[in-house]
C-alpha cells in the first residue's frame, strides 16, 4: 500500500492484486478513483493472467509491474525444514512474479519497468530459513534473465532487497525467528541494522518509484538494497 500510495502521487494508475478481498477491496477505496482490485493468487496463471488484461482494460496500458507478493515461510535446520513449506515459499515468490512477468510482457510499453521485490536475503543469507532466502536468490536470478531478454525494447527489470521494515510482515517474522515479544525482537533486529533502525514502508516506496521512474533511465539488470547497511 505504501507503494501504492506513492505511485499515485506520481500520477499512476494502479491496479491491486493479491488473495484478501478486504484488503484490496478497502485500499483501493482509499486510493481512489485511480485504483483498481482483483483478487489473485500468484501461483495460478489463469488468475495472473486475467489479473494483467484487467489492468490493461482498465487503464489502456501497462508502464510499470511491481512483482510484490510473498510469504515469510517456515524456519528450521535444513534436516527438519517441512518439504511443503519450502515448495509452497518458491511457489509464491518465484513462480509469481515468473507468471507475472510471463503474462506481462506482451502488453508492457517500451521503455517499461519491472520491479521484483527481493529481500537483504537475496543478497545475503542466514541460518535456517533455506525456502525463504533461496526464493529471494532465485528472483535475481529471474530478473537478470529478463533484463538481458528485454534490453531490445528498453524496458528495465531490477530487483529491489528491503531490509527489516516496520510492518506487520516483518514483526511476526521476528517473533518467530527470535521466540521474544513484538518490543524485544524489534530490538533484536535493529542490532542487526548497521544503521540501527527498521525501515519505514515510505522509504521502500520512493526507492520503488526511483526504480519505475525515468530517474533511473539507465538501471537495468541491478539488485538495489535499501535495508540499512545490513548486505554491506
Amino acid at each position: 500500500m505504501a507503494t501504492a500510495r506513492a505511485f499515485i502521487a506520481e500520477g499512476a494508475q494502479v491496479l491491486l492484486a493479491g488473495v484478501s478481498e478486504p484488503d484490496l477491496r478497502a485500499g483501493a477505496a482509499e486510493l481512489g478513483e485511480q485504483a483498481a482490485w482483483r483478487v489473485t493468487d500468484v501461483t495460478d496463471s489463469a488468475q495472473v493472467k486475467a489479473a494483467v488484461e484487467a489492468a490493461v482494460e482498465r487503464f489502456g496500458r501497462l508502464d510499470v509491474v511491481v512483482a510484490n507478493a510473498g510469504i515469510a515461510g517456515a524456519t528450521g535446520p535444513i534436516a527438519d525444514y517441512p518439504e511443503d513449506a519450502f515448495d509452497r515459499t518458491i511457489a509464491v515468490h518465484v513462480r509469481g512474479a515468473f507468471l507475472l512477468c510471463k503474462h506481462a510482457v506482451p502488453h508492457l510499453t517500451d521503455g517499461a519497468s519491472i520491479i521484483i521485490t527481493s529481500s537483504v536475503v537475496g543478497l545475503t543469507a542466514a541460518p535456517h530459513i533455506a525456502g525463504y532466502s533461496t526464493a529471494k536468490h532465485a528472483q535475481v536470478g529471474l530478473m537478470r534473465t529478463l533484463a538481458a531478454e528485454l534490453a531490445p525494447r528498453a524496458i528495465r527489470v531490477n530487483t529491489i532487497h528491503p531490509g527489516p521494515v516496520d510492518n506487520e510482515f516483518q514483526h511476526r517474522v521476528e517473533e518467530a525467528a527470535t521466540g521474544a515479544d513484538r518490543a524485544a525482537a524489534g530490538t533484536i533486529f535493529d542490532e542487526m541494522i548497521p544503521l540501527g533502525r527498521h525501515a519505514a514502508p515510505d522509504e521502500i516506496a520512493r526507492a520503488m518509484v526511483f526504480l519505475a521512474s525515468d530517474d533511473s533511465s539507465f538501471m537495468t539488470g541491478a539488485t538495489l538494497p535499501v535495508d540499512g547497511g545490513m548486505s554491506s
